[in-house]
């Protein structure tokens, strides 16, 4: 009997085939919304992983220089000869190259990749002395690489170089260390290694983890993956509530037959963890092609945002996919556990009529109600309260969670409201019959309502970042022309030709030191009257630049303000023996390490070994082509010159594919919904036909009736939008305020883009007018007969 009654229960999908479709697509699309989400973000963390590994940054203590001052061979030597285990390290950025040299002789265990030196041949190719470098595959060597042996290994991370610290000195000209490791085991006998030398110990729970940096960035796809698999669950549960409740009579029938109720919800546990399974490979497979389409966007991200390396393709990882799967059974089993319950407490003779969601209960919609305001309030309370990103997403949840389960309710309201209006006995029946239609349609409009104001949210986000990046590209980049000289020689030579043709000159230098153990650059830029006026401060003391231009202060970035607590008037070192009060505090949007800006003359002279070859030329505007062809005439590179409006073409360029996964996402979100409607237009419109039949009855055309269907389609999807919209932008201000702020250190001020949104409401306009075109078309082409039908049964 059990084998029966399980082939009773599966024949209802063949005689189904578009809710089967419907379930299977809503769980396979959830499935591979959250996985292909998560198998990006496993890509990453594996290159971070990869990129830490190769410098033992999770197991090796360092030694570094607190103060700036450059770490020569001689402190190196003074450690060894007092019987420290060291080993020196070259560890600098270069065009968005890392260059590490390493010394495969004293390198501790685990310093440098096996991959790279195993031993035997290996260390003598390393050390030999045939300049030899090693980079991964795909990468572009530096033009000083075309004077070595360039070897490709897949264990070294994208866009870093490995070679012996010799041949990096050799071929790169480097002559000073960025740190030691300290081997783990030191000999007996030596003092604590603080006594001996003056650099800081730095323990590797202490140093700058790609990880923790990036957390934010993966924590926002995580809820992206969320929020997108909650989105595909609406469509599985409306799905599968469709089906039980038609099923209904097969389950009074083989109830009053003799199945236990046991066995029955065993079955049909049976059945829906079937259907998990199906549908589950089917989202690996599909998830497994979103990573792989969306990673170069993610990568771009990740680079652009924090300077973290991440391979273009993907590598599959069993893991990954059984975890998918495991997703796909936790969906199936959210989205039947409610139906499994009522099949749990239906009485033996329950009624065989399918109760298809068309009476509204007032007691559970009050329900939801409350449920909705009680988690938009704890979304306020976490928000307004709480300290982190977790608190952060806690308040989105929150929000978003509460404003979909009040959809209903508002929507109830709304079509309450407008059919006091109706004067026409048809349209009072149009706007009636889509107010009974809400409960059958509230998990696919909950599921637009979520991913309209995902899109409301986030492009209102990203265009925020937008707009505040192209007016802070133009405050910072305020030279008309930058020349990047060779060396300190020919930028002295080009200056002194240069001058008299153009209203200034200014000189501007970097050197990276880490502050409070954050990662910083310390930039010294020219005193000149236009830099309190194209390069605001976000706070500060009234005569700041004054102060900064005299040497007798610096300003540093907001993102470092908030990393390490610093404040006005706080003291920052920025070389030994000498530290400058802080006098305020700018924006310094996209760059992932903290900034520190002071005199460039007190820089060059803590440090003079700093390059000091940039020049920044102020010209007139109709002066820019001359001036660029007078540089050019004295030997200048064309990559060597660059004008402000290339510059700030290329910035617009990268910002754009950094922000280009987001709006993928959104589009897929948006897609999704769209499929959810057209999903429960379907399933209900069978069950439709005895509220269409008597009007139908009463002399209204097929055609006309069809069309209402597709106003009805319309009308709700504006009513949605018209909810979104609020959720949407108070979504944007905590992406903004909160999450922004934990994420990057930066807060930026919220810009309303009225046109997107209007944009975005035509686009859920056509998404909800296609969703309904097909079951408008079934209606319109409906046999008389079928509609007469409804009349012969009983009701």
């Amino acid at each position: 009997m059990t084998k029966t009654a399980f082939l009773t229960l599966l024949s209802y999908w063949r005689r189904s085939p578009g809710q089967f479709v419907t379930l299977v697509l809503g769980l396979m699309l959830a499935t591979a919304l959250w996985s292909g989400v998560q198998a990006l973000n496993a890509q990453a963390r594996q290159s971070y992983a990869q990129a830490s590994e190769i410098m033992a940054q999770t197991i090796l203590t360092r030694l570094v220089e607190p103060s700036g001052r450059d770490i020569s061979i001689a402190d190196f030597a003074a450690l060894r000869r007092a019987g420290f285990l060291v080993s020196p390290v070259i560890d600098r950025e270069e065009d968005g190259l890392r260059i590490l040299g390493v010394d495969p002789l004293t390198a501790p265990p685990g310093a440098i990749p096996a991959g790279i030196v195993s031993g035997g041949s290996d260390f003598t190719l390393m050390t030999g002395e045939q300049p030899i470098v090693f980079l991964r595959a795909g990468t572009q060597p530096p033009d000083w690489a075309d004077e070595a042996q360039v070897l490709t290994s897949d264990a070294l991370p994208p866009d870093t170089i490995l070679a012996d610290i010799a041949t990096i000195v050799r071929l790169t000209g480097i002559n000073t260390l960025d740190y030691f490791l300290l081997h783990p085991e030191q000999p007996a006998g030596l003092p604590a290694i603080e006594t001996a030398t003056e650099l800081l110990t730095q323990s590797p729970d202490e140093q700058t983890d790609l990880g923790d940096l990036t957390g934010s960035f993966h924590l926002n796809l995580t809820a992206f993956g969320l929020l997108s698999f909650g989105v595909g669950l609406f469509i599985t549960y409306g799905a599968v509530g469709l089906a039980f409740e038609n099923r209904r009579p097969v389950f009074r029938t083989l109830r009053a037959v003799g199945l236990p109720l046991r066995r029955l919800i065993a079955l049909l546990a049976l059945e829906l963890g079937s259907l998990a399974l199906v549908a589950g490979l089917l989202g690996v497979a599909l998830g497994y092609v979103i990573a792989a389409s969306l990673l170069p966007g993610v990568s771009a991200t990740l680079r652009g945002l924090y300077g973290a390396p991440v391979p273009g393709e993907l590598a599959f990882d069993p893991l990954w996919a059984l975890a998918a799967l495991a997703v796909s059974f936790l969906g199936a089993g959210l989205a039947g556990a409610q139906s499994l319950l009522r099949v749990a407490q239906m009485p033996l003779l329950a009624p065989a009529q399918p109760r298809a969601w068309a009476v509204i209960d007032a007691r559970a919609q009050r329900r939801r109600l409350g449920l909705a305001l009680a988690a938009i309030g704890f979304g306020a309370l976490a928000t307004w309260l709480g300290e982190g990103l977790i608190w952060g997403f806690a308040g989105l949840a929150g929000l978003l969670g509460g404003a979909a389960l009040g959809l209903p309710s508002f929507l109830a309201a709304a079509l309450n409201a407008v059919s006091g209006r109706a004067k026409v006995p048809f349209t009072e029946w149009m706007i009636a019959d889509a107010r009974q239609q809400v409960p059958g349609l509230s998990f696919a409009l909950m599921a637009l309502m979520l991913a309209l104001s995902a899109n409301i949210g986030v492009s209102t986000m990203v265009g925020s970042f937008r707009a505040t990046f192209i007016e802070w590209i133009d405050q910072r980049l305020f030279a008309e022309i930058y020349v990047r000289a060779d060396d300190q020689a020919e930028a002295d030579r080009i200056e002194a030709i240069i001058a008299p043709q153009v209203d200034a000159v200014l000189r501007s230098a970097w050197v990276e030191r880490a502050v409070l153990g954050q990662p910083a650059e310390f930039q010294g830029i020219s005193d000149h009257p236009t830099q309190p006026v194209e390069w605001p401060l976000l706070s500060g003391e009234p005569e700041a630049w004054a102060h900064v231009g005299a040497g007798e202060a610096l300003v540093i970035s907001e993102q470092l303000a908030h990393r390490t607590g610093l404040g006005i008037g706080d003291t920052v070192p920025f070389a030994p023996n000498q530290a400058l009060p802080v006098a305020g505090i700018y924006a310094d949007y996209g760059n992932p390490k903290g900034q520190i800006t002071l005199n460039y003359a007190l820089l060059i002279n803590a440090y003079p070994e700093t390059p000091q070859s940039r020049l920044s030329l102020r010209v007139a505007s109709e002066d820019v082509e001359a001036t660029i062809q007078t540089l050019r005439d004295q030997g200048l590179r064309q990559d060597q010159i660059i004008d402000q409006t290339s510059l700030q073409a290329v910035s617009l360029r990268i910002f754009e594919q950094t922000f280009l996964v987001t709006g993928a996402l959104n589009i897929l979100t948006l897609s999704v919904a769209a499929l959810a409607l057209l999903t429960s237009f379907l399933t209900l419109g069978g069950m439709r036909l005895p509220q269409i039949a008597p009007v139908w009855a009463l002399g209204q055309t097929r055609r006309r009736l069809a069309l209402t269907e597709l106003w009805r389609a319309v009308g709700l999807a504006v009513l949605t939008f018209i909810y979104a919209l609020p959720v949407g932008l108070a979504l944007a201000w905590i992406l903004l305020a909160v999450i922004n702020v934990e994420a990057f250190g930066w807060r930026l001020p919220m810009v309303l883009f009225p046109f997107d949104w209007a944009r975005l409401l035509v686009l859920s306009l056509i998404a909800a007018a296609l969703a309904a075109l097909w079951p408008t078309l079934k209606l319109a082409r409906i046999a008389p007969a079928r509609l007469l039908q409804v009349f012969a049964y009983e009701r």
